[in-house]
């Protein structure tokens, strides 16, 4: 689809200058950019790619001289990526998953899809389950019994969503996203090897072979309104409560959420991230990629964890965190630091170490 300049920025809530009325299809970075893609550089850095490319429209810095890039017309974006954010929101021609329910698809009769909902080919909508209105469940997913999807959903293909697990509105699971089956929970007859271990912090005198047995998930999953999962993430369900995401939470691929762990509103986690079970993390909490986070600990609101780190103990609300274990991010810069300086170090000593031993006569 076309958009003229102006619509364009209309949409992002952008100045345009110039020919606002020449319209546009695509996007892409100015070296590549055709005639009809908008060229996105939005940081001076990026501008000399304009003279490689066809760009006769770009998104530029504000303050930037359009003109003596060659062009026709520019858009100015004070905040870049923002503007990025409505612009790709209108050019997505999204995956093509159609509307109505596929003739190879199965919805339990007693299932209920909301006003303009859609199931794609081979998709299994289970018995009482409930779909919000024009929800889009893609090709291969799966909704399990009773479970609840709320308005303008979409499960991309292969999603999977446990019974009776409770989801509201704007959801978007991409592929492979797994909500709200068994959590990893078990327990042995007696105290096992790492309970002892973790009681008295050492090792255990007295190693035992015990079996596992299993402690079903009754609680589900609840996520609220405008959470977005990555592809092959997984959320467990409760053991007796529900593991809970908070609103506008944004979960990244491959991240992993135990059971019983509670996750505040509009928290950010990237790639890789892994929870441990019965952990509460606070509202706006950012954790950076492989971050792992241990069991029944509490992470305070607006913590930040740089990529990487090791949580295995409570985080107060506010705090910087890097390393493993976790520590005050100032505090992990001179520790990298120091272990930079050890080489040097060690040949300092071993200098005055034979210094001293010559003085002494030993050497």
């Amino acid at each position: 689809m076309a958009y003229s300049v102006a619509e364009i920025a209309d949409a992002i809530g952008a100045e345009a200058v110039g020919d606002t009325s020449i319209t546009l299809t695509g996007a892409a970075e100015p070296s590549d950019a055709t005639p009809d893609d908008l060229a996105l550089a939005l940081k001076p850095e990026f501008a000399d790619g304009l003279a490689a490319g066809r760009a006769r429209v770009a998104m530029l810095w504000p303050g930037a001289e359009w003109q003596g890039f060659g062009l026709k017309a520019a858009i100015f974006a004070p905040r870049g990526r923002l503007a990025m954010a409505g612009l790709t929101r209108m050019l997505d021609p999204g995956q093509g998953y159609g509307h109505g329910v596929h003739p190879t698809a199965f919805v339990d009769p007693s299932a209920t899809l909301g006003a303009g909902a859609s199931v794609g080919p081979q998709a299994v909508v289970g018995a009482g389950a409930r779909i919000g209105a024009r929800s889009v469940i893609g090709p291969g997913a799966y909704v399990g019994t009773q479970a609840v999807i709320g308005e303008d959903a979409l499960l991309h293909a292969h999603v999977r969503i446990g019974a009776r697990a409770r989801i509201g509105k704007r959801f978007i699971a991409q592929p492979g996203a797994t909500i709200g089956f068994d959590g990893t929970s078990f327990v042995t007859e007696e105290a096992s090897n790492v309970e002892q271990a973790r009681s008295i912090l050492g090792e255990v005198a007295e190693a035992r072979s015990q079996e596992w047995v299993r402690i079903h998930s009754l609680g589900g999953v609840v996520i609220g309104d405008d959470v977005e999962l990555g592809a092959n993430t997984c959320v467990d369900s409760g053991t007796i409560r529900p593991t809970q995401v908070g609103n506008g939470t944004k979960i990244d691929n491959l991240c992993m959420v135990g059971h019983n762990v509670v996750i505040g509103d509009h928290c950010f986690f990237a790639s890789m991230v892994g929870i441990a079970g019965s952990t509460r993390i606070g509202n706006h909490v950012v954790l950076g990629g492989q971050v792992g986070v241990s069991d029944n600990i509490t992470i305070g609101d607006n913590v930040v964890a740089g990529g990487g780190t090791g949580i295995i103990s409570k985080v107060p609300a506010g705090r910087v965190v890097m390393g493993y274990p976790a520590v005050k991010m100032e505090t992990h810069l001179e520790m990298y630091k120091a272990l930079r300086r050890l080489p040097r170090l060690m040949e300092q000593v071993a200098a005055l170490q034979k210094a001293v031993s010559k003085a002494d006569g030993t050497d």
